[in-house]
């Protein structure tokens, strides 16, 4: 029902377009949106979160809505500090492919977020994909190495298949979708298969087979080891994100 929906921006063009398209209440004081809400969404960017959180102090305190953060590096401590303090926050990491409901999200909530509140926030982040949550709010880094930026690793991947296949003969357009389908096709067979993906891979590798060949020169590669070493850069860089953007959490 998007009459039980606000949206805050400064642009008021936007926000007459989402009114106007999806029916939804809209304002550019975000106080106004807080005091009508049991669920509030931080979407902005995380250099911002600070002064969009501290005029909004009274507002939160007065509501005590459940709050959801999606923004990248900016720990429970700053949210909760810039917020007011006890309030329920859920820290969440969500992906791209979550703009077209095939999202992956890490979640982790604070001590002042109840089961139902945790639930709800399950409700909202499900509507974009798939959730899991973390036991450490450490792990969020882990998540944003993994699934976070992942994305960009599989479009790299698939990158260098296309411009390989046309090296190889084919037309770009035949590299294209034939690289792309053969993705979506794997992550399906993965997603629903009921072993693991080093069995669904050695189901593919006939030895002495092509296969076999590509897989070896990958192996040879130390492909293994790349990855793992781009994985703990992402990880590590989230964890610096997070002191350069944030409050320092006191020891």
């Amino acid at each position: 029902d998007g009459k039980k929906i606000w949206a805050s921006a400064p642009d008021q063009t936007m926000l007459n377009k989402l009114s106007n398209s999806l029916g939804i209440h809209t304002t550019t004081d975000n106080n106004v949106a807080v005091a009508a809400a049991d669920v509030v969404i931080l979407a902005v960017k995380p250099q911002i979160m600070e002064s969009v959180l501290l005029p909004m102090q009274g507002s939160l305190k007065a509501k005590k809505p459940l709050m959801i953060s999606v923004a990248a590096g900016i720990n429970l401590h700053s949210l909760s500090t810039w917020s007011g303090g006890e309030l329920a926050i859920v820290r969440c990491m969500p992906n791209t492919p979550s703009l077209i409901q095939l999202g992956a999200s890490g979640l982790y909530a604070n001590e002042h977020t109840s089961i139902v509140q945790k639930n709800l926030a399950e409700t909202v982040l499900k509507a974009a994909g798939i959730v899991q949550w973390v036991q450490t709010e450490a792990e969020i880094d882990a998540v944003t190495a993994v699934s976070g930026s992942g994305p960009a690793y599989y479009f790299l991947f698939m990158e260098a298949m296309i411009d390989a296949g046309t090296e190889l003969g084919l037309s770009r357009e035949t590299a294209t979708e034939l690289t792309i389908q053969t993705a979506i096709g794997a992550a399906q067979m993965a997603k629903e298969s009921d072993v693991d993906t080093a069995e669904l891979r050695r189901r593919v590798t006939s030895p002495g087979g092509t296969t076999e060949q590509a897989i070896n020169t990958f192996e040879s590669a130390h492909l293994r080891d790349i990855v793992k070493a781009a994985l703990n850069a992402a990880n590590r860089r989230s964890g610096e994100l997070a002191e350069l953007l944030g409050e320092t959490k006191p020891s």
